[in-house]
């Protein structure tokens, strides 16, 4: 629990350096956001789990919620290519946006919490004088529970 109230914590410290507050709505958002951050919720998904315990909040408030945290970095807006922005809570203790793996069978979502693209960068900013400041990564393939499936 100690976790989830720091991140809150950090999160409000981020809305109120941009001028805006942590309102009962924003925060339920967060904390949804929170206790589902392996499940890569779209705005309606979202809004549908925090109904269930905060019934004075609107969908049109949750999408306005996500723009806001988008913009300011809080959560990562990603698209699996199912025609739905998803979005992932970018945690305070994380550098990079982790990768993601994709199933093209069963659709399942796996993440990545390594940076494999460290060599990567360093090779672009010596080549190129680029200093990568973020990346996005999603992997395309077969989970191992659908290979094991076709064994």
């Amino acid at each position: 629990m100690e976790f989830l109230e720091t991140q809150i914590t950090d999160i409000e410290s981020q809305l109120h350096q941009a001028g805006l507050k942590l309102t009962p709505q924003r925060r339920a958002t967060v904390s949804t956001l929170l206790h589902n951050c392996e499940k890569h919720l779209s705005a309606e998904e979202l809004f549908t789990l925090i109904r269930k315990k905060e019934t004075d909040i609107g969908l049109a408030t949750v999408y306005r919620t996500l723009e806001i945290l988008f913009e300011l970095g809080i959560v990562n807006k990603i698209n699996f290519e199912d025609g739905m922005s998803r979005y992932d809570l970018r945690l305070s203790d994380q550098g990079h946006f982790h990768h993601h793996l994709l199933c093209n069978v069963c659709g399942k979502v796996q993440e990545v919490h390594e940076d494999l693209l460290l060599d990567v960068e360093e090779e672009v900013k010596n080549k190129f004088g680029f200093e990568v400041t973020d990346h996005r990564l999603i992997f395309h393939g077969i989970c191992a529970d659908c290979l094991a499936k076709k064994k």
